[in-house]
């Protein structure tokens, strides 16, 4: 699912792009000023940044400046603003796109797309210290790019396909319970070939490599009638 990172002050145009984009497919995280945008970016991989120009705690053109110097990350400008001069320095100093506000949804997803398919897929040209692909929990170390996963002592754990993909799920999402149908779109979102019940194998599995005792699992909680939570801090290295 293509992950979209929405920056506006503005609650109504945060809703808006989360209602209207979430229903078009996309996964949509809000972020209302460039502090909580740099704290998502740092969190997980994005596919594409929606940016507002004015934000309470900085200018929009400076976390461009900001983005560039660190990634290929997409960006649409969103913007009030619809003086020439702000569309031609945003897009001098990288901005994919401009539109104005108001703006209609449906362009919107166009422009989108239509970046998207310039720009192809933007984790390939991040580099690597920017991929934030190594993870800790409750001791255990998991590289999320090689899939290694090594424990509190320092050995290596093999893990499948099917494994690696479930808690790669898990530690994108730790401490959020996630039903049996949100695990396997996000298992299959990863190319793995996973069926319904095969979700509570995979859990079983997984937790006899990774729980101290798989029988009373203190990591991988069941959420009785729900589903199951990731129930541990996860640290990115």
């Amino acid at each position: 699912m293509t992950h979209i990172l929405a920056v506006d002050d503005d609650d109504d145009v945060r809703e808006l792009l989360a209602e209207y984009l979430g229903h078009e497919g996309f996964r949509v995280t809000l972020a209302p000023t460039g502090a909580a945008m740099t704290e998502a970016l740092e969190a997980e991989p994005v596919d594409l940044v929606l940016l507002d120009l004015r934000l309470p705690d900085g200018d929009g053109l400076s976390l461009i400046r900001q983005l560039r110097t660190e990634s290929r990350l997409p960006v649409i400008i969103l913007s009030g603003r619809v003086e020439d001069v702000d569309r031609i320095v945003g897009l001098e100093l990288g901005a994919d796109d401009y539109l104005t506000k108001p703006f209609n949804p449906r362009e919107l997803l166009a422009r989108i797309k239509a970046v998207l398919r310039r720009t192809g897929d933007p984790a390939r040209e991040r580099p690597a210290e920017n991929l934030r692909a190594v993870v800790t929990f409750a001791g255990w170390q998991f590289d999320l790019t090689t899939q290694r996963l090594r424990s509190p002592e320092g050995r290596d754990v093999e893990l499948t396909k099917a494994e690696c993909a479930l808690l790669a799920a898990f530690v994108k999402r730790p401490q959020r319970v996630l039903s049996r149908e949100q695990l396997l779109e996000l298992t299959r979102a990863d190319g793995t070939d996973v069926f319904d019940r095969s979700i509570d194998v995979l859990i079983l599995r997984l937790r006899r490599k990774i729980e101290a005792n798989p029988k009373d699992p203190q990591i991988i909680r069941t959420e009785r009638g729900t589903g199951y939570v990731f129930d541990t801090k996860v640290k990115m290295v």
